[in-house]
């Protein structure tokens, strides 16, 4: 008689140094057939939990806002963290959880629905909606932008989110598995809703666009030479070199750049921010973007992903 089917005995049958690579694997393909989970999504959860932090915290005098700042991350952040750490486990249960966290990490299928609706916004000459769509996925002013500004800063967002929405989770599940990831994303979600230089989160948002900046320096650079390596590599590289030193981010310098200039395009320039105009470097050489850009970007993300889990598993290998 034939003993029943176990999980736990199928990966053990795996070598340890596969397990890892798998279950990033698997959130990776979760995240493609699924996207992010419609209904409680724990990121709203914790975006409505961090506006709590805040609205107690952020008060008092301007000297100790910074202080505050901190405190509110780490009571954001750390507790959660640690709750995933405790409630790790051996086994195949270990390995779905990690992956399952992975997956909510993870936000490569939401970017694509993004981006791809502006496409087709644009191949229908519906430059309104083009306009309205963008701006789900971008901060700068849309309403007045033409359809090569729509393109552009559908391609801006699209490679830089990349990085934060794919590859720096990848990064720290690398590192850290599930709790790695976990981390990652709560620290880019309050880098997007504290990392403001606005009169309300100037000091008190210091704390979490610093350690995002932190916490993004190797993967942004991972990303960039990624990029680089799928299109044209040796002009991705140079504007990396020559532009990415003038942006304003650190991290968000080398990913576009590279991204720019792997796919042949003049992106970056003059853009509303606010209500007020910026002059930011070109980044990139090339052509204006067009419509077809777009998914160009998305294969550019698509294909870098599938680099860093092959490197995954080569690493597997070569400890196996």
């Amino acid at each position: 008689m034939s003993a029943p089917f176990s999980p736990d005995l199928l990966l053990s049958s795996i070598p340890g140094s596969f397990h890892l690579p798998l279950a990033a694997l698997a959130g990776v393909v979760l995240d493609r057939l699924f996207g992010e989970v419609r209904r409680w999504h724990p990121l709203i959860g914790f975006g409505k939990f961090a506006d709590a932090v805040e609205s107690i915290l952020n008060r008092g005098p301007l000297a100790l806002r910074r202080v505050a700042g901190l405190l509110a991350w780490a009571l954001s952040v750390l507790p959660w963290v640690a709750l995933v750490v405790w409630v790790g486990c051996d086994g195949f249960l270990g390995w779905l959880l990690d992956a399952v966290l992975l997956y909510i990490a993870l936000g490569g299928r939401s970017l694509a629905e993004h981006a791809e609706r502006v496409v087709q916004d644009l191949a229908a000459g519906d430059l309104p909606a083009a306009r309205e769509h963008v701006g789900w996925i971008v901060s700068r002013n849309t309403s007045e932008l033409d359809e090569s500004g729509v393109a552009k800063a559908c391609v801006e967002s699209t490679l830089e989110n990349g990085n934060d929405a794919v590859f720096g989770a990848l990064f720290w599940f690398a590192l850290l598995g599930g709790p790695g990831a976990v981390l990652f994303r709560l620290a880019n979600t309050l880098d997007a809703m504290w990392g403001y230089k606005t009169e309300r989160f100037l000091r008190f948002g210091w704390a979490a666009a610093r350690i995002d900046d932190l916490l993004n320096f190797i993967p942004a650079r991972l990303t960039a030479l990624s990029y680089a390596a799928f299109g044209e590599t040796r002009r991705a590289l140079a504007c990396w070199r020559k532009q990415a030193p003038v942006w304003e981010s650190p991290n968000a310098g080398p990913v576009m750049s590279a991204g720019a200039g792997s796919l042949g395009l003049a992106l970056g320039g003059p853009a509303v921010y606010h209500g007020q105009l910026e002059e930011r470097p070109v980044l990139g050489e090339g052509r204006p973007a067009r419509g077809e850009d777009i998914p160009r970007a998305l294969s550019l993300m698509r294909r870098s992903t599938g680099l860093w889990l092959v490197a995954l598993f080569c690493i597997g290998w070569a400890h196996a």
